[in-house]
């Protein structure tokens, strides 16, 4: 028991390293050579009018994250989908569940507004 746990403890530090090494890599070869046009703000090519810190309206983020989460709820679909024949009648019953519980969540959502584009 204790091998597969080092095996992943080997690769959870080689992941590690890899992603430090690439960091500090490239922070030591980068190219770091700042002048006035590189440091301006870049806006589709033409020079920014004004203040180039734009608020968004919270509702674009509102629905981002509920898109996140039903996306996310749907990936759950596709092991069970894949080993549906296996898991017989309890299958059934446990994802007309996990479906009742999205669909509440997505007419909570709805009734609260979350989907109107304003």
């Amino acid at each position: 028991m204790l091998m597969e746990y080092g095996i992943v403890g080997i690769l959870f530090i080689g992941g590690l390293a890899f992603g430090a090494i690439a960091v500090v890599l490239a922070r030591l070869l980068q190219n770091h050579r700042p002048y006035p046009d590189k440091l301006t703000t870049y806006e589709c090519g033409m020079e920014p009018q004004g203040t180039a810190w734009v608020g968004f309206r919270i509702s674009y983020f509102l629905y981002a994250l509920v898109f996140l989460v039903f996306d996310v709820e749907t990936i759950f679909l596709y092991p069970w989908a894949v080993s549906f024949q296996k898991l017989g009648l309890f299958a059934i019953v446990e994802m007309c569940i996990f479906l009742g519980i999205l669909i509440i969540g997505f007419l909570y959502a709805w009734k609260e507004g979350a989907f109107e584009w304003l």
